[in-house]
């Protein structure tokens, strides 16, 4: 079984390498949205430093759920998702590897973009390695909470639609601690209480996110 596992995943990656545009647009996305923010609001230092962590957390949180609507909506409409089921993997942990898949190429390309946008709006070398600490929390918690939404909504009419109305209220908690953490680094204050925060509602999610998911691709191959 845990080979039969890291062969999907290893799957999942060669396929998103042989379909980059998907992570190229939702990088692309993320930078350029956040571009836009110093446009809007001016080019005072002072603003742009304080809110910076919000600006990166939001458009993190954007651009991942930009891949989102195809994560098993390609294997459904090819019929490839019966397949995978008859691998022997269960359910849950078949979705699971698709959300490892997902955090691999959206999450990880999104913190290391995060990096030189920091730096753009205002933020000190200082401050990178409390940002992507939080970042990293964050974008693994999106992927399992975006995995399971798509998983949900998976064969439902408009579901594209529906996928980040399901996702952006769960998303809240993440968006309030993450920004909050990247916040007190910046201002000198100790952040691992929100960095607690963060890996316990991970510590929650990984077990609880593919199991619903699972029971969406069950009911959707039904």
């Amino acid at each position: 079984m845990p080979g039969a596992f890291i062969a999907l995943v290893r799957r999942e990656l060669r396929l998103a390498l042989r379909h980059g545009a998907d992570t190229l647009a939702a990088l692309l996305f993320f930078l350029l949205c956040a571009s836009l923010f110093p446009l809007a609001l001016g080019p005072s230092p002072t603003l742009l430093h304080r809110l910076a962590p919000g600006v990166i957390w939001v458009c993190a949180l954007l651009a991942s759920l930009l891949p989102l609507d195809r994560l098993f909506g390609s294997e459904i409409e090819d019929g490839a998702l019966d397949q995978l089921l008859m691998l022997g993997l269960p359910p849950g942990l078949l979705a699971l590897a698709k959300m490892m898949a997902h955090w691999l190429t959206t999450g990880l390309p999104l913190l290391i973009a995060a990096v030189p946008l920091t730096l753009m709006l205002g933020g000190s070398p200082d401050h990178i390695v409390p940002l992507l600490a939080g970042l990293t929390l964050g974008t693994l918690l999106l992927s399992l909470l975006g995995g399971m939404a798509a998983g949900l909504v998976l064969g439902a009419r408009r579901g594209g639609v529906l996928l980040p109305l399901l996702v952006l209220p769960l998303a809240t908690p993440i968006l309030i601690f993450g920004a909050a953490a990247a916040d007190a680094a910046a201002n000198g204050r100790s952040y691992a209480t929100e960095l607690d925060f963060l890996g316990a509602f991970l510590a929650l999610a990984l077990p609880l996110c593919p199991l619903a998911a699972g029971a969406g691709l069950r009911a959707a191959s039904a």
